[in-house]
């Protein structure tokens, strides 16, 4: 078995895709390892960007599928003891991912690992959390409205926060790698959600078994963050409504009236 698969879906992001997996392959990692692209149907040159590299493995998908469904058809082609869910959207240094690797292997307890995740000027992103609920979410929104704003005190938080290994109930699906064995014991990604929380319902099924999250800061992540929703931004809040609405009716169902209220009484 090898080290790692590495499995990446598409859709339309021609641009992305080629500096993600160029490089891939400029500074490949050192464990063996395997990339599986799993193209959602796009309309651009999106597949034959991805043909162009031999031992890259193709998958198209005649429809859009949404990013956890396509993710779980790459998960079931693929054969390493662990895999790595990687946005196209990212751009991975030498030696990440084999360091990414020996910080899951140096953690038997834990199930699945996210970098510090940065952006082209290596700003941090907060790409870890807490669980999903009300009050975690307004902290959360709060620290992404300051850095979207450029706030230099939510920076300055934010930049200590991603400095220090955490365990936290969630780390993004951007760049998160986790135990082959530990993703089969929770079924995958639950494909009720197109795009969106599913990252967050993934972490908090590998928990339930007990096994733990870490965020580490030894391992840092190009992410070029918000592509999506730039290019397409109201099917991209759409999408976002949709899953978000499905993650309080599976895990606060009690909530999940009011916050379907408020999805339609604020765009008022």
């Amino acid at each position: 078995m090898i080290d790692l698969s590495i499995v990446i879906v598409s859709f339309n992001a021609h641009d992305d895709l080629e500096r993600c997996l160029s490089s891939l392959h400029q500074a490949p990692p050192a464990a063996s390892h395997e990339i599986i692209v799993v193209d959602n149907a796009s309309t651009d040159d999106s597949v034959q960007t991805a043909r162009r590299w031999r031992d890259v493995r193709v998958i198209e998908s005649q429809t859009n599928r949404g990013f956890a469904a396509a993710n779980n058809v790459g998960i079931r082609a693929s054969s390493g003891r662990t895999v790595l869910l990687l946005n196209s959207d990212t751009i991975v240094p030498a030696g990440a991912l084999d360091r990414l690797l020996a910080e899951l292997d140096r953690h038997p307890d834990t199930a699945a690992v996210g970098p510090r995740l940065i952006d082209r000027d290596g700003r941090a992103e907060l790409s870890f959390g807490s669980m999903i609920a009300p009050w975690t979410e307004f902290r959360q929104r709060r620290l992404m409205r300051g850095l979207g704003t450029g706030d230099p005190a939510v920076r300055r938080q934010v930049e200590a926060m991603t400095r220090q290994e955490q365990w936290p109930d969630w780390v993004s699906g951007a760049c998160l790698l986790v135990r082959r064995a530990d993703a089969d014991a929770v079924g995958l990604l639950d494909e009720r959600y197109f795009m969106y929380t599913e990252d967050v319902d993934f972490c908090a099924a590998l928990r339930a078994r007990g096994r733990r999250v870490l965020f580490t800061p030894a391992v840092e992540v190009v992410h070029l963050r918000g592509r999506s929703a730039a290019a397409a931004p109201e099917a991209t809040r759409a999408a976002y409504l949709r899953s978000h609405l499905a993650f309080y009716r599976k895990h606060h169902p009690v909530l999940a009236p009011i916050v379907r209220l408020y999805h339609w009484l604020r765009p008022l």
